[in-house]
């Protein structure tokens, strides 16, 4: 009776923190689990390093122990080794900037073998992260036990976030704040062949965010896709809850038109754009090209269209906003992309709203390995953990499976203001997933839970 009243007593004080919650799924089962630390997670990115597949996971800012070396490190990314997936084993971490949530760490993580680079070394692995919203700064992983840092590419930033990396020709999109610019997240193009000398190309935005520009400015940039010199495009999404921009840019004019920020420059290279609602964001504008779609074979034309997935993301706990999101935009006619369809999951599967920390989608798989290219997408959901959405038929997205994980004793609470101060449960936050070219899924949870591997039964 007195642990019981112990038991209560801590719940009082946390604010009424709800109980744990067991795992469950669909058509997915769990292979691996690392606790990453107890450190809140980001961005993974799953990398093939020769025999070896390696797990890099940017971090929110806080501070733990290194168990590797006894040390209390800020966060900041964490190296696993994942080749067995079923015993991941962690490698390293390299500490990130000091700070709390969003305002330290080092979240972002982009990977490119030196010998694919134009000018890297052919004999190392080179990482490209974000140090808290300072800096954006490139290492050596070669050996991903022992990373060295090679360059800082800038500094005195003022915001930060999910940067692109083309490999093949070394053109990085990073995800910048820079301090005469209205806003907090704007691109600068940095040329990285040689990663060691890192050269900038030019800085870019939507018209109203360059310097000098006025009237309110549009919402900030939130990460670009680039399908490279091939498909030379390169999609940005802006917003994340609210006032959503997806932007179709010529690459090849990206590059080469003229740099300075003046409102014309910033529009020439721009082939399309959809402007979405008020209360819902772009987080992730995933291109998914060139799906032969069978409903329409007989028609004459039509039967080939390009789509993107645009995925919002829920910043509010416990439902205290919109519901965000999945929208297939089809761009077939890129000038005027529209929306054809959407992906929900419903709150009454699971009874999210009063689970507790987020519900509501955040991010896609970026990387399509061919057993899921134009077929499926993977989708992080918060506390309704990851969803696999079936994609064959566009118009009408459906869901094909789900891992919720189970909380541990490391999953941190989320709270919300009410009359009396405050209430706090403890949830699953699932906050991104990656796909690695066996086809395994990666998934890391915003409140400290770790990384869970998976095995999705495609049908």
């Amino acid at each position: 009776m007195k642990h019981l009243a112990m038991l209560a007593a801590a719940a009082a004080l946390c604010g009424s923190a709800q109980a744990q919650h067991g795992s469950s799924a669909s058509n997915m089962a769990l292979l691996g689990h690392n606790d990453l630390q107890a450190r809140s997670a980001y961005q993974p990115l799953v990398h093939a390093q020769g025999s070896r597949w390696i797990a890099y996971v940017g971090h929110h800012g806080g501070a733990a122990v290194n168990p590797l070396n006894g040390q209390r490190e800020d966060n900041g990314t964490s190296v696993i080794d994942v080749t067995d997936p079923r015993k991941p084993r962690y490698l390293a971490h390299i500490p990130g900037e000091p700070g709390q949530g969003e305002s330290g760490g080092a979240q972002m993580v982009r990977v490119c073998n030196g010998r694919d680079l134009p000018k890297g070394d052919p004999a190392k692995v080179y990482l490209l992260r974000s140090y808290g919203n300072s800096a954006h700064e490139v290492w050596d992983v070669t050996v991903p036990g022992k990373p060295e840092r090679v360059s800082v590419v800038v500094d005195k930033l003022k915001g930060t976030h999910k940067n692109w990396w083309e490999c093949d020709s070394g053109t990085a999109y990073l995800v910048s704040g820079l301090p005469d610019w209205r806003t907090r997240r704007m691109t600068q193009v940095f040329d990285l062949s040689d990663p060691a000398k890192p050269v900038l190309v030019r800085n870019f935005g939507l018209v109203g965010q360059e310097p000098g520009s006025s009237g309110p400015a549009p919402t900030e940039l939130h990460g670009p896709i680039s399908t490279g010199p091939k498909g030379n495009r390169v999609y940005f999404g802006y917003g994340t809850n609210k006032a959503g921009v997806l932007q179709i840019v010529d690459r090849q004019k990206l590059l080469a038109g003229p740099h300075e920020p003046t409102a014309a420059n910033l529009l020439a290279p721009q082939v399309g754009r959809l402007d979405l609602p008020a209360f819902n964001g772009a987080h992730t504008t995933l291109p998914v090209l060139g799906m032969e779609l069978p409903e329409f074979a007989k028609d004459k034309g039509g039967a080939r269209r390009d789509f993107v997935v645009v995925v919002n993301e829920q910043i509010l706990n416990e439902c205290l906003e919109p519901r965000q999101m999945v929208f297939m935009v089809d761009i077939t006619d890129e000038k005027v992309p529209f929306s054809v369809a959407t992906f929900n999951v419903p709150e009454s599967s699971g009874g999210f709203c009063a689970r507790g920390g987020r519900f509501g989608a955040h991010s896609s798989n970026e990387n399509q390995p061919p057993m899921y290219a134009r077929k499926y997408v993977f989708v992080s959901w918060f506390n309704a953990g990851v969803r696999a959405i079936d994609i064959r038929d566009p118009y009408h997205p459906r869901e094909a499976g789900y891992y919720i994980p189970a909380t541990t004793t490391n999953t941190d609470k989320r709270c919300v203001k009410t009359d009396g101060g405050e209430r706090c449960k403890v949830a699953i936050q699932t906050n991104n997933v990656d796909v690695d070219d066996r086809g395994y899924l990666y998934i890391v949870d915003r409140a400290n839970t770790g990384m869970h591997i998976l095995e999705f039964g495609a049908k």
